[in-house]
């Protein structure tokens, strides 16, 4: 197939879209999401613009159904008080929990000064148990800053911790590796 595909990204509204030229397609776009990130389909005449456009009308549609799911920032929120109360003793109390389109190196932040917890978007098409485990880690961050032992014990405390940290590190693997 060399030759009949170019593969670019572009950033379109803080995130990272794969756009993949196809010079057997003439009028179709197509697109899914691999790992959290969009992957637009496109002929290979559609200009930069109209792949631009494309992306972001998906990028939203995407959005309205994460939104729907019960993917939202707000039911982020309202998780992270959920397994907070359950796992840790209800002590941190995140002031905001949002998804972040940005976070494309890391699954989760936490500035434990201002209580801000932030989830890469990649995760929205994640498993909930392993939403569950980074948000655990990141609540865990608002008691203990590092990653000592003191972080670790509290970080256990979510039964699933391990196996998401295994299901994570296969996630980055893949990406790392082109699978």
């Amino acid at each position: 197939m060399a030759g009949q595909e170019r593969q670019t990204t572009m950033t379109v509204d803080g995130a990272e879209v794969l756009v993949i030229r196809s010079a057997r397609r003439s009028r179709t776009i197509t697109a899914d999401q691999v790992a959290g990130q969009l992957r637009l389909r496109v002929p290979m005449r559609l200009s930069g613009a109209e792949v631009e456009k494309h992306a972001r009308a998906f990028q939203q549609k995407l959005n309205r159904r994460s939104a729907s799911s019960g993917r939202s920032d707000e039911a982020l929120a309202q998780r992270a008080r959920e397994l907070s109360a359950e796992y840790l003793d209800a002590v941190p109390q995140p002031t905001s929990v949002s998804w972040s389109a940005q976070q494309q190196r890391r699954w989760g932040s936490t500035t434990s000064t201002t209580g801000q917890i932030r989830l890469s978007a990649r995760l929205r098409t994640m498993p909930q148990w392993v939403v569950d485990a980074v948000l655990v880690h990141e609540l865990a961050h608002l008691i203990e800053p590092g990653h000592g032992a003191a972080f670790k014990k509290l970080v256990a405390r979510y039964p699933r911790t391990s196996e998401a940290d295994a299901f994570l590190a296969g996630v980055s693997w893949a990406e790392q590796h082109g699978s």
